[in-house]
């Protein structure tokens, strides 16, 4: 059964092209540590919620945007083995990852402030796109 990883994270309007670098940067190598498909998408039609919502639940502030990503996997099994891989990658061990998601310093290897989700998939609607490069 499929599994997804994914993350809510503030970004600055700013950052979006430094972000969509860093993703494309990133996708090709949980590709290669066994991820089937890395989804990046930029909210820009995120209602304000009644109790909580995305930007309330990564305390986005004013000039920050919203950045929902996810990860499919072919299973838990596969994600466990291929994250740890993937954070001893020395690729992922850049620089540019202290900075571009809020603006906030954070340790190498760690984007700051996200807010994590994991879960198994349990029924698609859709086929899976064809493969393609993050945008």
């Amino acid at each position: 059964m499929a599994y997804m990883a994914g993350f809510v994270i503030p970004v600055p309007k700013g950052n979006r092209q430094a972000y969509r670098d860093l993703a494309a940067m990133a996708a090709p190598i949980f590709i290669e540590h066994g991820a089937i498909r890395v989804v990046e998408c930029w909210g820009d039609d995120i209602k304000p919620g009644k109790v909580n919502d995305f930007r309330t639940a990564v305390m986005a502030e004013e000039g920050e945007e919203v950045v929902f990503s996810w990860i499919e996997w072919p299973d838990k099994e596969t994600r466990d083995a291929g994250s740890a891989k993937v954070m001893a990658d020395e690729r992922m061990k850049a620089e540019c990852w202290e900075s571009v998601p809020d603006g906030k310093p954070a340790g190498p290897g760690i984007a700051p402030t996200p807010y994590f989700i994991s879960a198994t998939q349990i029924t698609a609607f859709y086929p899976s796109p064809p493969d393609s490069a993050p945008p």
